[in-house]
This record gives structure tokens, C-alpha cells and sequence, in this order.
């Protein structure tokens, strides 16, 4: 059999059900393979980068391994923003990668491009095989590496002769990994509880890396009456109307959290999945840290006394910490509990006014859909206004990325997630410049029947430059406004639903239930030029400040 069948049949026996990548000369071999294995379905998209944020979306949401895989040259390095993407997210995903004849190597081939070293700054290993006989061990190297330690992605650079090298029929195929699961040290357990039973005025402060721990994070809150606060990344872990729950600190985040953390709230600041990263502290701001006793849960020991000194540095899973805690303070601590009181319900009002801006059409957008519904949300001026002003309604139910999100990856993470679960109902948050970037993806959701609904705010312009130099250099180019373009027509074009919002009273009951359709995505624009700040917290501060 051809070495690329025996990759593509470690991948089938690892419970790999879909590649995304774009096919080309360099990975037809590959492409090729798959009509005889109709347990993997190829996800064709546009363009190569589009496919790296949807793998990203898919490991994060399917809890396994994704595959992405482009072309020698181009397609390789179309990959590359979504590899260093998937290396901060912590995301297991093979990257594949093309490569020209080894015998074509230094003669100027077409695409010709050593791929490995730029991949290997960005990823836990990079390779490039040059043997058909190594071919499948190094692949399922790539893949124990991906998987052990801390998740992250890996290259694998296949030259096309390498891949259709004759290899033994009989070659066995080993056993896919599994990702480890650290266990939390005992001792640091007890010294964990030991001083929360006698510092109960706290803060549990939780990153996106307590994804898989929100029901013990909230136990654990009602148990000890400790605020939750999250970060903007994390935003969607945690119901807005429970009564411990203070919003967001960081990037766009909430007043009652920023007062807590500035005023000095809580001996005790148990951060739970967070590097403590800039979005995530409001440009590291020292009171997050000043006269708090820190403990720190991470499975990346790196964050650690990285930029805050922390007192107990913990690392292990975030649901194995929380649930070994729990049993320990369950058994000293017999008294009864008592939620703190809430102390600003502004951000919780349901009221909608009439003012047609992008606070009060991201609100009313979301009294029109189910509380279940996940917002994938990309990178402009809107993502503040989400981030500040819509409300949790149930967990897991936004999708944010302030680490390593480009412009126009929020539409690739919504064909991920859909993929991965497609039960769940999806709705991409992007803007007119994200989907002049990968607008076309909606052709993929289109081609795999994937109901999204794409709700695209349309200003004309770069909005989040736009505000970010107007106060920075109190001007802004003229450049950074565009030609007005209707979105939804071009939607209209491509054969796909669409509803365009003109003001608030536009949007009625009666258009969200028109586009939301089972048989693929649809599209609503909202044409509306805001011309109020966006509520970016202290980054609005910074900005004004700059230069003085």
C-alpha cells in the first residue's frame, strides 16, 4: 500500500472523522486515499487559513485531535498563523503539510519551500520525512507529542514521492494517544484548604482553561461565598444572573469586577486556568495581585511567577484540583452558606431602548435566540460590546479569542464548533472588514449544509483602528473608512439567506425565525455606524493617554 493509506488508516483507527485543508498537486496522494475511507470527510474551504481556525474550534469543542492539512509553499504557510493560534490555545492538531520531490530539493521547484523550521517556533515538533519506511512512525510520534505534556499542535512536512511510496500491505497500525490528565499534588490540596477555610473573603478568578471545570468552579463559589470573575477569554463559562458572578475583569470587562480587583476586595485570589496573560488583566495591572494571597492552577507550570508572584502555584487539570478541593473542605467545613449580595444589577437590565447602536442590536439579537446558542465572535469593535453588554445565559456559550485571533477567524471557529457539535445552535458575531478577510467561508457552511447564521456589522469601515487612533492621535486616516458595500446582497448572490437590519425596529421575531433555516447558513447584516467609544475598560484609558 501506499505510506500516505497507512497514515490516513492511523488517523480512521484514532477516531479522526474530518480533515480540513484545501487539496493541490503536492497533497493529492492524500486527497486521493480518502475516496476509499468514507469515515474521514475532507472540509474543503477557501483558503487554508479559514481551515486552521476551524480545526482549532473542532479540537476545542469535539475534545480530540483536529487535522489540517495544505500544499507545499503557500498552503504551508497559509497554516502557519493558525499553528501559532493553536499553540497559545493549548489545541492538539496535526498539521500536514506538501513538499516537492526529494530529488527536486535546491532545483527551484514549483512551491518549493522548506517548510519544518518555520513551523518549528510555533509548534512542539516540526519534521519533514524524506523515507516512506519513517513515514507513519513519525506521524504517530507528531501525534504521542501533540498529546502529551501540554496539548499543542505539530507539523508534519510529506514529500509527494513519499507519500506514494510503496510500503508493506501488513505494516501494523499502533494505538492513538490519549491527552494526560495531571493529577493535583495532595499536599498542595490540604495547604489549598487549609487557607481558604480561614480567608473566605475571596476572588475566583477563572480563565478559559476552566472550561471543563464550571460546575465544581461554581460549587466551590457557593461553598466558600468567594466572586467569581472571569476574563474576556473565559467570558461564557459563567451564568451573568448568578448571584456570585461579577462579570469580566481585563479587555472590555465590568466596573463592579474592576472595583473589586482595584479596591482591594479579598485576601484571596485563586486564579483557575488563566496565564495572566495582558486582555486577561487589564495590561497587568498590580492591583490584581496587591495585598492577595495568590494560588494559581494552570497545566502550564510556565505561567507561573511569570509576571505576578504567586503564593501556591498548583499545576494539574482544573476539574481534578477543584473536585479533590471540594472533598476536603466538604469534610472540615459543616456550617451553612450564604451568597454575598449583588451590588450593581446595571449590566443585567433587559431593558431594551430604542436607540439603534451596537449595545442595545447585540442585546435585542439575543432576546431573539435560544439561551443555548453559541456566539462565535471576531475580532473588531463589536467584540467589546459583546464582551461588556450580552449576557451568559449558559455555559460554554461564547467563543472569544483575545489570544491569537486574527480578523475573520470567528467565521472559521463557527464551521468548527458547528462540526463538532451539531446540535448546538451557532451564531458568528463578525464585521464588514473580518468578512472581506474569509466572508467566503460561508460558501463551506453552505456546501456542508451547516445552519450558521452569520450576523455581520457593517460600518464601513475599520472600527476598532478607527476609535483606537481617534484617540491615541485624536485623528484618523481617511483610508480606514471604505465604500459602503452591501453584504447582504452579495449573500443573496451566493445563494444564501439573508435580512438586512437598518435600525432597531428592523429587527423583528419574524426575520431572526426566517434565517434561522436547517438546510445551511444564512446571513444578517446590520448597517450601523457607531460612533460612541466601545466600552474597552482601562484599554480606553491607555489609548487616551498615549503620548502624554
Amino acid at each position: 500500500m501506499k505510506a500516505i493509506r497507512a497514515v490516513l488508516d492511523y488517523l480512521k483507527a484514532g477516531g479522526v472523522e474530518v480533515v480540513f485543508g484545501i487539496p493541490a498537486g503536492s497533497v493529492n496522494a492524500f486527497f486521493d486515499e480518502l475516496y476509499d475511507i468514507p469515515e474521514i470527510t475532507p472540509i474543503i474551504v477557501k483558503h487554508e487559513g479559514a481551515a486552521s481556525y476551524m480545526a482549532a474550534s473542532y479540537a476545542k469543542y469535539s475534545k480530540s485531535m483536529s487535522v489540517c492539512i495544505g500544499c507545499s509553499g503557500p498552503g504551508g504557510t497559509n497554516l502557519i498563523t493558525g499553528a501559532a493560534n493553536a499553540m497559545r490555545e493549548h489545541l492538539p492538531i496535526l498539521f500536514l503539510t506538501g513538499a516537492v520531490p526529494v530529488h527536486t530539493n535546491g532545483l527551484n521547484a514549483s512551491q518549493e519551500l522548506n517548510a519544518q523550521p518555520l513551523y518549528e517556533s510555533i509548534t512542539k515538533y516540526s519534521v519533514t520525512v524524506n523515507h516512506a519506511a519513517n513515514l507513519l512512525d513519525e506521524v504517530v510520534k507528531a501525534v504521542e507529542i501533540a498529546h502529551s505534556g501540554i496539548p499543542g499542535p505539530v507539523h508534519v512536512a510529506i514529500p509527494i514521492n513519499v507519500q506514494l511510496e510503496l510500503i508493506n500491505p501488513d505494516t501494523p497500525i499502533p494505538h492513538f494517544p490519549q491527552l494526560k490528565v495531571y493529577e493535583p499534588p495532595m499536599e498542595l490540596i490540604h495547604e489549598t484548604a487549609n487557607h481558604l477555610l480561614n480567608h473566605q473573603d475571596g476572588i475566583i478568578f477563572i480563565g478559559q482553561g476552566a472550561s471543563n471545570a464550571v460546575d465544581e468552579v461554581i460549587e466551590l463559589a457557593e461553598r466558600l461565598n468567594m466572586a467569581i470573575i472571569t476574563t474576556p477569554q473565559a467570558k461564557g463559562l459563567i451564568m451573568s444572573n448568578h448571584p456570585l458572578s461579577r462579570g469580566v475583569f481585563g479587555f472590555a470587562g465590568h466596573e463592579q469586577a474592576s472595583n473589586m480587583i482595584n479596591n482591594g476586595f479579598g485576601e484571596t485570589l485563586l486564579v483557575i486556568g488563566s496565564s495572566l496573560g495582558e486582555t486577561a488583566t487589564n495590561n497587568w495591572n498590580p492591583h490584581l495581585t496587591n495585598s492577595r494571597f495568590v494560588i494559581q492552577v494552570d497545566i502550564d507550570e510556565t505561567v507561573f511567577n511569570r509576571k505576578y508572584y504567586v503564593n501556591i502555584p498548583i499545576k494539574c487539570d482544573a476539574r481534578l484540583f477543584l473536585k479533590a478541593l471540594l472533598v476536603e473542605i466538604n469534610n472540615r467545613m459543616k456550617d451553612e452558606h450564604y451568597y454575598l449580595e449583588r451590588e450593581d444589577e446595571s449590566i443585567r437590565n433587559p431593558h431594551i431602548d430604542a436607540d439603534y447602536n451596537s449595545q442595545q442590536v447585540l442585546r435585542k439579537l439575543q432576546t431573539l435566540l435560544p439561551t443555548s446558542t453559541r456566539y462565535t465572535v471576531d475580532i473588531g469593535e463589536f467584540m467589546s460590546y459583546v464582551i461588556h453588554y450580552m449576557d451568559v445565559k449558559e455555559p460554554h456559550t461564547f467563543d472569544i479569542n483575545v489570544h491569537f485571533g486574527a480578523m475573520g477567524t470567528g467565521i472559521g471557529a463557527a464551521i468548527g464548533s458547528k462540526l463538532a457539535e451539531p446540535g448546538r445552535e451557532i451564531v458568528c458575531i463578525t464585521g464588514d472588514g473580518c468578512f472581506f478577510m474569509h466572508g467566503m467561508e460561508i460558501l463551506t457552511a453552505k456546501e456542508y449544509q451547516l445552519p450558521i447564521l452569520f450576523v455581520v456589522m457593517n460600518n464601513s469601515r475599520l472600527g476598532m483602528v478607527y476609535h483606537g487612533h481617534n484617540l491615541q492621535y485624536k485623528r484618523s486616516h481617511q483610508r480606514f473608512v471604505q465604500t459602503p458595500v452591501s453584504i447582504s446582497a452579495m449573500a443573496d448572490s451566493l445563494g444564501i439567506p439573508s435580512g438586512c437590519v437598518q435600525s432597531i425596529a428592523d429587527l423583528t421575531p419574524e426575520l431572526m425565525n426566517a434565517l434561522r433555516t436547517e438546510k445551511g447558513p444564512s446571513l444578517l447584516e446590520i448597517q450601523l455606524i457607531d460612533e460612541n467609544i466601545p466600552p474597552m475598560g482601562d484599554r480606553v484609558k491607555f489609548l487616551s493617554s498615549f503620548g502624554k
